[in-house]
């Protein structure tokens, strides 16, 4: 493992670590391809976390009404031109929004469940954590767990964390450990070279319990073309971490 503080491949190095405010700004982050079903209730869930200031929701390509009642609910929505990918969608809201002290990330299909994300605010404004990943109890109708386990075993022969959903796209970060962790590994690599990167600057990481519940892909055509994608993102993120050139 990478030494507490020391730099990475690329030259980056983490920056001093800043107390959390005790009445931080909160944004959430929410990337979202074709969610209208779903999007509101994330929304409205986001919003009545008391810290949280901006809901931010990125309709990453989407074809159906996602923006629409994401606005609806509250959101401030952004519509990317071109599909972007989750990493890319979340890179350029940054870019945009006004900065926070602390950023919840969140899935668009979490509906109501994502107020479980207070958990992890807890633990920013607390002190106790930069990285708080959402730890979700077994969901029914997945695949064979083959992505999360390559996943799993890059962040912990990297760094020597071993995360039991390194998955997981429920998370609350600190500026400091976002803004280090940047650029953000494009399309669904984002949690995994979070992950990475975060524990090899130094950054304190953990799984929190959530009580959350998201749409399986299932095993279906649709659902294994989402993971071969998955797997692909997550593969051209762990190899240049993986030789030090990133």
């Amino acid at each position: 493992m990478t030494p507490r503080g020391s730099r990475i491949g690329g030259g980056r190095k983490r920056a001093p670590r800043r107390p959390v405010p005790s009445a931080p700004r909160v944004v959430a982050i929410v990337a979202a391809l074709d969610e209208e079903d779903s999007i509101a209730e994330t929304v409205k869930a986001l919003a009545g976390i008391e810290p949280v200031s901006e809901v931010v929701v990125i309709a990453d390509g989407s074809t159906d009404r996602t923006g629409e009642e994401a606005a609806w609910a509250g959101a401030r929505v952004m519509v990317a031109p071109r599909r972007l990918g989750k990493g890319g969608a979340v890179d350029s809201a940054l870019d945009r929004v006004e900065p926070g002290d602390v950023y919840v990330l969140v899935d668009g299909d979490v509906g109501e469940t994502a107020a479980e994300t207070e958990a992890l605010l807890q633990e920013m404004v607390a002190g106790r954590l930069d990285l708080a990943i959402g730890r979700l109890p077994l969901q029914e109708g997945g695949g064979f767990g083959l992505v999360k386990a390559f996943s799993r075993w890059a962040i912990r022969t990297i760094t020597r964390f071993d995360p039991e959903e390194p998955l997981s796209g429920q998370r609350a970060i600190t500026r400091e450990a976002l803004q280090a962790c940047r650029p953000l590994a494009s399309g669904f690599g984002l949690e995994t070279a979070m992950t990475i990167d975060a524990v090899r600057l130094g950054f304190r990481v953990r799984e929190v319990p959530v009580d959350m519940r998201h749409r399986p892909t299932g095993r279906t055509l649709t659902g294994f073309a989402h993971r071969a994608r998955q797997g692909l993102d997550i593969l051209r993120a762990v190899i240049p971490r993986g030789f030090g050139l990133r």
